[in-house]
C-alpha cells in the first residue's frame, strides 16, 4: 500500500512538518502529494513551469493550481526564464535551486520527489550505458541534502493505478515521448527490448542497485573502522594504507588460521574468519629447558611446573586446557617453542601427524603458533599447553604426574 510506504518512509528519517513536494502535476508527483494530503500531513506543492512547451506548459501548471486549490492545499509556482537553455541538465539545474528556494521561503528542511522504483531502474540503467563506476550502479538515493524519495520502492504501474482508483487527473507532458531525450529513449525502446530476455528486467536492475548500495555503504563502514583502529593505536595512515588494509581483510576474511599485516614497527593486523584485531609483534624465542625431574620451571613469561601425583581418584580442574594429569615412565623432556619438523600423536590417534597440522585442525591463529609453549621428547611434542596431549602420556587407570603451566 503507497500510503503506508510513505508513512514508514517518514517514520525512518523522523521527518518533521511541514514538507514540500516537487509538483509537476504528472503520475508520480500527484500520487505523492495526494497520498499526504490524505495522511494529513502539512504539505506545500511547488511547481516550476518550464516554459517550454508554451500552452501546455501553462496549462500543466494551471492543473495544479487547481488539484491543490480544491483540497486547499497550499501552492507556490514559477516560470522559468527563456533565457535558460533548452537542456535536461540545465532544466534539473533550475529545478533544484528553484526546491532549495521554496524551502527556505517556506521554512522546510524535507522537499519530496517524486522519483519511483522505475526510475531508479533507468538511472542505473543510464548509467551503465555512459560508463559509470560501481558508486554509480547505486541510482538514486532515498535521501540527499533536503531531498526525499519515498516513492523509490513504488511501481509506475502502482502509481498509475492509484491514481485511477482514486479519479486523480495527472499532467501528460507530451515530451515524455520525445526519444531525443536519452531517458526517454531507455524508457520507450531500450527496456522494453530487454523485457524479452526478462519479464522482470526493472525488479533485476533494482536488484543489482541495492547491492551496490550495500556493498559502498559497508566499504565506507569498514574505511571508518580501519580509520578509527589506526588512530586508536597512533599509527600515520593516508588514503593509500586504509585502501590496502581493507583490501587485506576482504582478502583473508575467510582464512580459518587468519592472516598478519604490518601496520608498524611494532604491531601488525590480524585478521581471520573470527576475528580481526591489533597484535603487537614479537619475536620467536630459540629459549630451551631440560626437564628432568619433579619441580618448578622458569621458561620465558611462563613458571611450568611438573609433580607427582598422589590420591587415588582424580578430577581434571576448570583450566585443564593448561593442567593435564599424565603418565610418565621416564622424566626427560624438554620444553621449548616449535621448530620444523615438529609431530604429535593427538590424542586418541595411532599414528603421528605434523604439529602445523595439528594446529590448524585446532584453528590456532597463525601469529599464536610460534608462542605456544611445548613439551618435547625431541621432535615429537608430548603435550602443546592450551592445545591437547600426546596419546602415549594418556591416563588409563591413575596418572603419575601433574604438568601445569602459568604466566609469571
Amino acid at each position: 500500500m503507497i500510503a503506508q510506504e510513505v508513512k514508514n518512509f517518514i517514520e525512518k528519517y523522523r521527518l518533521s512538518q511541514p514538507f514540500i513536494v516537487a509538483f509537476s502535476g504528472g503520475y508520480d508527483s500527484m500520487c505523492l502529494l495526494d497520498v499526504l494530503y490524505k495522511s494529513g500531513y502539512k504539505v506545500i506543492a511547488v511547481h516550476l513551469n518550464h516554459n517550454w512547451r508554451g500552452n501546455e506548459s501553462d496549462s500543466e501548471e494551471k492543473n495544479c493550481f487547481e488539484y491543490a486549490k480544491m483540497r486547499g492545499i497550499e501552492f507556490y509556482s514559477e516560470k522559468l526564464s527563456d533565457n535558460i537553455d533548452k537542456t535536461e541538465t540545465a532544466a534539473r539545474e533550475a529545478r533544484y535551486e528553484f526546491f532549495r528556494r521554496c524551502a527556505e521561503k517556506f521554512n522546510s528542511q524535507v522537499v519530496f520527489t517524486a522519483h519511483n522504483f522505475c526510475d531508479n531502474a533507468e538511472t542505473v540503467l543510464y548509467r551503465i550505458i555512459k560508463g559509470t563506476g560501481t558508486a554509480g550502479l547505486q541510482g538514486i538515493s532515498e535521501k540527499r541534502e533536503i531531498f526525499y524519495r519515498p516513492l523509490l520502492k513504488v511501481s509506475r504501474d502502482e502509481i498509475e493505478k492509484y491514481c485511477k482508483d482514486n479519479n486523480l487527473r495527472p499532467n501528460n507532458d507530451s515530451s515524455n515521448n520525445d526519444i531525443t531525450y536519452k531517458r526517454n529513449l531507455i524508457r520507450k525502446k531500450l527496456i522494453p527490448l530487454m523485457k524479452d530476455i526478462n519479464p522482470n528486467v526493472i525488479g533485476a536492475i533494482n536488484s543489482l542497485s541495492q547491492i551496490a548500495k550495500e556493498d559502498f555503504e559497508n566499504k565506507n563502514e569498514q574505511k571508518y573502522f580501519v580509520r578509527n583502529l589506526l588512530k586508536e593505536n597512533f599509527i600515520d595512515y593516508d588514503k593509500k594504507k586504509i585502501d590496502d588494509i581493507c583490501e587485506f581483510i576482504n582478502d583473508n576474511k575467510k582464512s580459518k588460521s587468519g592472516k598478519t599485516i604490518s601496520l608498524s614497527d611494532n604491531l601488525y593486523l590480524f585478521v581471520s574468519n573470527k576475528d580481526i584485531k591489533v597484535i603487537e609483534k614479537s619475536l620467536k624465542s630459540d629459549i630451551e629447558v631440560k626437564i628432568k625431574s619433579v619441580g618448578e620451571y622458569k621458561f620465558d613469561k611462563y613458571i611450568f611446573s611438573l609433580k607427582n601425583f598422589e590420591g587415588n581418584e582424580f578430577k581434571y580442574p576448570k583450566d585443564s586446557e593448561y593442567r593435564a594429569f599424565v603418565v610418565f615412565d621416564k622424566i626427560d623432556f624438554t620444553l621449548r617453542y616449535r621448530k620444523n619438523g615438529d609431530t604429535i600423536q593427538p590424542l586418541g590417534m595411532q599414528g603421528k601427524q605434523k604439529l602445523k597440522k595439528y594446529f590448524n585442525e585446532k584453528k590456532i591463529p597463525n601469529y599464536k603458533k610460534d608462542f605456544i609453549p611445548l613439551l618435547c621428547k625431541n621432535n615429537e611434542v608430548m603435550w602443546a599447553a592450551g592445545c591437547g596431549i600426546n596419546d602415549k602420556l594418556k591416563v588409563i587407570d591413575k596418572p603419575t604426574h601433574i604438568i601445569c603451566i602459568e604466566s609469571c
